[in-house]
């Protein structure tokens, strides 16, 4: 069978947020590109995640035209709890920084990137197989392909980008890349359960035995965490044993419970840190996990990959519009000043919170030390209220500052 042959100006290799969000503010400025996904549509939707997005990552899907559902059904959080030695200290967002974030499920992200894709004729092609890339550092790579028909496609494009997750395919195309990783000896256990919410907003809590996160889905649906070994069975955890657990690392003077509900879903989490430098190997450039992975601590993987993109937009813009070849040399140094802040700050809080293999009691002691020191100094707080909604960043492509974002 003939390949079909085609060429766009830039061709996409992943359909997830970060794809479909490139493809989007391309279009904004009137570059074509072409966006391939080996999962369907359907799938994608059904996969339920987890998001907390920054100020920033709002603006983007407001001001760009997205859409603004996040704003009618998303949660806006202006602080969260730090909880240790059964007591809560809010960290409030509002007050130190002018900022908040939104409790708004990544699948949502996706939906509504997906509906804009298709409202605008956007060039999306879900369920592909066999794909590959050739010729990445030639003027004109390519993006080998068979789609959900069975038809087989070679699309040429002035630039390739690998948005393609953490189990990168074109990763793998960046001769002579340095990979930078740490693997955490643990794991948080998940539940998703019906129950209304047991706090307003997200509780990180740190007890004796380990870390727990208390987050929300809906007003009926929450999800919950705690630190777990990685080699931890969901089947060896009934509900009464999971609900003592959670509730013994929340329990505290105050008399704090958790609401509790039928449990639908359970998962064991392991987790890492891990960077690709760098992020370009000739008309190659790697955005999202493709290049990059945080444990879920900061809640910067999602907002991460969207600030990939809007960096990268501007860049492609410059190379198609200006004929500006350096732009492409921008790159991988302007993404990674901000991955690098995101990765020092998820793995301090993952390192703060969580009790770690080996601690001695002299290391839980400066522990908790540090955690007095982060809620009873302004600074100290202010730093993890910054980190965590998000570094301030220049206006991309003119978006508005747009005040329903605070």
């Amino acid at each position: 069978m003939s390949r079909i042959l085609s060429s766009t100006t830039v061709g996409i290799v992943g359909g997830g947020p970060a794809g479909l969000m490139l493809s989007h503010l391309l279009q904004v400025a009137g570059i074509e590109s072409v966006v391939i996904e080996t999962r369907p549509r359907e799938e994608i939707e059904h996969t339920h995640r987890a998001g907390i997005l920054e100020r920033d990552s709002v603006r983007l899907l407001v001001d760009s035209g997205v859409s603004d559902r996040v704003l009618r059904d998303g949660h806006e959080h202006r602080g969260i709890d730090l909880r240790f030695g059964g007591t809560s200290h809010r960290i409030d967002f509002q007050g130190l920084v002018g900022a908040s974030t939104w409790l708004y499920p990544q699948t949502d992200v996706f939906l509504d990137l997906a509906d804009a894709r298709q409202r605008d004729g956007g060039d999306v092609r879900y369920a592909v197989t066999g794909t590959s890339v050739v010729d990445v550092t030639s003027d004109r790579p390519g993006m080998l392909f068979t789609d959900s028909a069975g038809a087989e496609h070679e699309v040429r494009c002035d630039v390739l980008v690998g948005a393609d997750g953490s189990r990168s395919m074109t990763r793998s195309s960046v001769e002579g890349r340095t990979e930078y990783f740490r693997q955490y000896p643990f794991a948080w256990f998940g539940i998703l359960c019906e129950a209304p919410p047991s706090a307003e907003e997200l509780i990180y809590a740190r007890g004796d035995a380990g870390f727990a996160l208390i987050s929300s889905r809906t007003d009926a649906i929450q999800r919950m965490y705690f630190q777990c070994s990685p080699e931890e069975s969901v089947d060896d955890w009934s509900e009464d044993r999971i609900w003592s657990e959670l509730q013994g690392r929340l329990a505290g003077e105050d008399g704090f419970t958790l609401t509790e509900g039928r449990i639908f879903e359970k998962t064991v989490l392991p987790f890492r840190s891990y960077v690709c430098e760098p992020m370009r190997h000739g008309n190659l450039l790697l955005a999202g996990d493709a290049a990059h992975t945080v444990p879920p601590t900061g809640a910067k993987g999602l907002n991460l990959a969207l600030a990939d993109v809007r960096v990268l937009a501007e860049v492609l813009e410059r190379f198609v519009r200006k004929s500006d070849s350096s732009a492409l040399d921008d790159y991988t140094d302007r993404a990674l000043t901000r991955v690098w802040k995101a990765q020092n700050f998820s793995y301090w809080m993952t390192t703060l919170l969580h009790a770690l293999p080996g601690a001695t009691h002299f290391d839980a002691r400066r522990q908790l030390a540090e955690l007095e020191s982060v809620v009873g100094s302004v600074g100290g707080s202010t730093y993890l209220a910054e980190a965590y909604t998000g570094w301030p960043t220049r206006s991309e492509r003119g978006l508005s500052p747009g005040r329903s974002c605070r």
